[in-house]
Order: C-alpha cells, then sequence, then structure tokens
C-alpha cells in the first residue's frame, strides 16, 4: 500500500495544520526526555518488532529516545493497565492492537475502559490471516471446506494459539457466519506442529507462519481473511468470496492516556504518517505480513470502536472465555 503526497497531506491534515501542531509541540518541548512504549507482548512477537519499527523512526526524528518496554500478560491487558494509568503528558504510550477490541468483551472485570481511557494517536499496520488446512482434509478451496465441515460435523479439529487469539475468534466469525461444527484445540505454544502431523486439521495462521509450509505443499491455504486479496499470497483468494462479508484483519497503532495534550498527540500521529509514507518503512511492514495503516487520530479511534463492536458480537456468539 503506498500513500502518496495528497493523501499524506490529508492524513496530517495538510500542510498548515501540520505547521501549527509541530509549533505547538515545539512550545510543549516535547520530548524533552525519553518515551517509553509499553508492548503487552514478549520481545520477538509481532507486536514488539512493529513497535521497535516505529520506535526507531520516533527516536531518529524527534531526538529522543522512544524505549519499547514489554509487559506481557493477560492478552496485553497488564500493559495497558500501566498506560491508561499512567500520567497523560505525551511519556508513556502504548502499542493497542486488536487484541484490545477483543479484550473489551473477553474479560468481565478490567481496571480500566479501554476506548474511554485512552487517546488514539495513529494506526500504524493491518494484516489479515490464512484459512489453512492439512493436506489429508479432500477441499480445495473454501467452498468445498464448508460443504465437507458441514457433512462431518465434529470431526474436523480447529487449532488456535488460545481463546484470546485470532485464530480463534476469526474461527468464531467464520461458524457464526457458515454454520460449521468443528472442535477448537487451543495451544499454549505453537500449535503449527500438530496441524504438520495431520492432529489437528485447521487453522487461521498469520500469514507470515504459514507461508513457507504453503509454498512446500505441507499445508493447504484455502482462502485470506482480508476483503482484499493479499499481496503475499496474490493465488489464495478471501474467504469472503465464498462466505459474502466475511472480513477478519489484525491491527496495531500507537494509543497514549487520555487527556494527553492534542499538540503532542498531533506531532506524534504525523510522525507515524511520515513513516507510513516511506518506502523502506513500507517494505519493513510488508516482511511481517502486513501494510501501512494511517489515518487521523479521530479516524483511528472511530475503527478501534467500531472493531471492539464487530468482536463484541461473534465473541459473545461463540462464547469465548479467555484461558
Amino acid at each position: 500500500m503506498t500513500i502518496d503526497r495528497r493523501q499524506l497531506l490529508q492524513l496530517t491534515g495538510a500542510g498548515a495544520l501540520t505547521s501549527i501542531a509541530s509549533s505547538s509541540a515545539m512550545a510543549l518541548d516535547y520530548p524533552s526526555r525519553p518515551v517509553r512504549l509499553l508492548v503487552g507482548f514478549p520481545a520477538s512477537s509481532g507486536p514488539d518488532l512493529v513497535a521497535r519499527l516505529i520506535g526507531s523512526w520516533l527516536s531518529e526524528r524527534l531526538g529522543q529516545s522512544f524505549v519499547i518496554e514489554n509487559r506481557p500478560g493477560a492478552g496485553s491487558n497488564v500493559a495497558t493497565d500501566v498506560v491508561v494509568h499512567a500520567p497523560a503528558d505525551g511519556y508513556t504510550l502504548l502499542l493497542a492492537s486488536g487484541s484490545n477490541g477483543f479484550n473489551a468483551t473477553l474479560y468481565d472485570k478490567l481496571a480500566f475502559n479501554f476506548l474511554r481511557d485512552i487517546a488514539p494517536v495513529g494506526g500504524i499496520y493491518r494484516a489479515p490471516n490464512i484459512l489453512v488446512v492439512h493436506p489429508s482434509v479432500p477441499v480445495a478451496n473454501t467452498r468445498e471446506f464448508v460443504a465437507f465441515a458441514k457433512a462431518n460435523p465434529g470431526k474436523l479439529n480447529m487449532a488456535s494459539n488460545g481463546n484470546g487469539s485470532t485464530g480463534r475468534i476469526y474461527g468464531g466469525l467464520f461458524r457464526m457466519m457458515t454454520g460449521v461444527d468443528m472442535v477448537h484445540v487451543p495451544y499454549r505454544d505453537n500449535p503449527l506442529p500438530d496441524l504438520l502431523e495431520g492432529r489437528t486439521q485447521v487453522y487461521f495462521s498469520p500469514i507470515s507462519s504459514a507461508i513457507g509450509f504453503i509454498k512446500s505443499g505441507k499445508l493447504r491455504a484455502l482462502g485470506v481473511t482480508s476483503a482484499t486479496p493479499w499481496a503475499m499470497t496474490p493465488d489464495t483468494p478471501t474467504i469472503g468470496e465464498a462466505v459474502p462479508g466475511f472480513e477478519a484483519s489484525g491491527w496495531m497503532g500507537i494509543a497514549a492516556p487520555r487527556g494527553t495534550d492534542p499538540a503532542t498527540v498531533d506531532l506524534l500521529n504525523r510522525e507515524i504518517n511520515l513513516a507510513l509514507a516511506d518506502t523502506k518503512f513500507q517494505q519493513s511492514l510488508a516482511g511481517f505480513g502486513g501494510e501501512v495503516f494511517g489515518g487521523s487520530p479521530s479516524d483511528f479511534g472511530a475503527f478501534m470502536a467500531a472493531y471492539t463492536e464487530k468482536w463484541a458480537k461473534v465473541i459473545s456468539f461463540a462464547g469465548i472465555k479467555p484461558d
């Protein structure tokens, strides 16, 4: 995905507004010391890598270190709790993700309300999963898979990384929209070894994890979860071609505590969108299996609200509870 100059000006509020935001931030002397960027997942995970990529950009552009701090636990709730209760001064930020949207429904008791207690800064990254099956499943595409699963209720095992994972929740949407009956098999570790051995047969996998096995023929790709075909798997159709309206994509972005100065938010948003317009930055995101996902703070906030509402319905329908 490429952002041209006209789009970039729209994303950052046009040149005049960019200058105003930059001048306001300079008047606040932000940042005048290192900034913490909290990630709710372990080092070397996808969110960690994206955080380090944008943190490096912001450090170079703004002249202060953006220090990545990993606080894994409870599907990113631990890190989110730290950020929403931090001073609203722009020096504690969150690498927000789709997990935050899921968690609003998955967890009955949280010490925060994500949508209420954060200030959206900007989106960075968006990526789908891919529906793969073990070659022993006698289907070639999503339409055939739905027919086979309906003819064999409860006989297919669907692997996931746990109840709060995209694989489980995207599978819940698939079940809601098709009526198929599969046995969910959650894993605390990598589910791919059992899938490759045929002990499980179905997985809504991150594309970057499955692509090598798809190319080698050890797994069969049936469809990507995005609304349109994906560059990393151009020959794989969307699931939506067989299940109209099906769409599921993960995302990441930056959020700050509620009440953070709008000038600080605007400065960070402008720098994020400049990164997303940079060819090398785009290529790095593509290497993770995703594409850039820019926009204004209000765009990002509206997106997160719609995302949270959409998946609340799926999680409630499927009766999904956290591990």
